[in-house]
């Protein structure tokens, strides 16, 4: 990958429609400023006082955002609740230029949110802490009508589209947006639609797709496989991982791409492993939605037509922008990634 091959399929991302199909959350931020606690008169505890409250898609909305961002048309389907979360975060997808046709309001659940509360530091120039985070999740199956909905609006908008990325957050089994009878129908429109790119990410059920590309990182990956999840990752890491893709490889016939933090991106075709090296960068990060940023940027480039290593150096590009983006889910610009591409030749 050169600056002139990055500028020419960044060139073609504008003409690009991707299509958002998961878990929508509100990503809730209560900024906290410690020195106007208050004690309750009523419980005697200290009552933490907001002086600001910022929220943004979450979930499924930051790679909604990150494409974005990259200026990739998007249309999005999904289900939120007919409450105030939800309000804000159709009204945060709505200023993104999102369609959201595909989006259904139901009374019946809640729209997924993580409340954030951020205690400011009460240091000159400090920064924020994250607090315990409040999580707001629909702890109930997906009721059938509300599913075939779903299938409904997937059926209608994915022959309009260059490519569909699944975001399947909630790890509950059917209490998201990605049911079992959704990833049946996704499964099936990826065979209807084979010059489609499809491409999966999922925390707890990786392993259950088929016929699409798939996006786990090394515990994702290993946890699906073998059914036990891995601590510290230790030398052996790449020979794991090339193992795992393979056997996800022979699963999903699709491009698997583990990712492995800092040391980047494993990919894994009929060509056998090639490991695609991480942009390290320096100073604080947080790597809060840096999955999400690969994910929108590799799959904006496969339907741009890059090779898959080459859409996982421009994902790994696009994560090392927005884990240095303090305090909120970062998004990479082409112009961002334009001038990484600089500091990646000239480093």
């Amino acid at each position: 990958m050169n600056a002139a091959r990055l500028d020419q399929l960044l060139q073609k991302f504008c003409s690009l429609h991707i299509l958002v199909v998961g878990d929508f959350f509100l990503d809730k931020y209560l900024s906290l400023d410690p020195a106007l606690s208050e004690i309750s008169l009523e419980t005697g505890l200290e009552a933490y006082q907001v002086v600001e409250i910022r929220h943004s898609p979450g979930a499924a909305g930051t790679v909604v955002s990150n494409l974005r961002a990259l200026e990739v048309a998007v249309s999005v389907v999904g289900v939120i609740g007919q409450d105030g979360e939800g309000f804000d975060l159709k009204q945060g997808l709505a200023q993104r230029g999102v369609n959201l046709i595909g989006l259904l309001e139901t009374a019946e659940r809640f729209t997924p949110t993580y409340t954030k509360p951020m205690l400011r530091s009460t240091a000159p120039g400090g920064s924020e802490r994250e607090l315990n985070r409040l999580d707001i999740k629909n702890r109930s199956p997906l009721s059938t009508e509300l599913e075939t909905a779903v299938i409904a609006q997937l059926e209608r908008l994915v022959p309009q589209v260059d490519g569909v990325i699944i975001a399947d957050q909630v790890q509950e089994r059917n209490c998201g947006v990605i049911t079992d009878g959704v990833r049946a129908a996704l499964v099936q429109l990826a065979q209807q639609y084979p010059a489609k790119i499809f491409a999966a990410d999922s925390r707890v059920r990786i392993g259950e797709f088929t016929g699409v590309i798939v996006k786990p990182n090394l515990y994702e990956a290993r946890a699906a496989l073998e059914g036990w999840k891995v601590g510290r990752l230790e030398e052996e890491e790449m020979a794991i991982a090339a193992a795992c893709g393979q056997a996800l490889f022979e699963q999903n016939q699709k491009p698997i791409f583990i990712t492995l933090g800092e040391r980047g991106i494993l990919v894994v075709t009929e060509a056998g492993a090639a490991h695609v090296p991480g942009i390290l960068v320096s100073g604080e990060i947080d790597v809060v939605g840096a999955g999400d940023s690969v994910m929108a940027g590799l799959v904006a480039s496969l339907c741009a037509g890059s090779t898959t290593e080459e859409a996982a150096f421009i994902g790994n590009m696009a994560a090392s922008i927005t884990i240095q983006q303090l305090g909120t889910t970062g998004t990479a610009s082409r112009e961002q990634l334009q001038q990484r591409m600089k500091m990646v030749d000239g480093g």
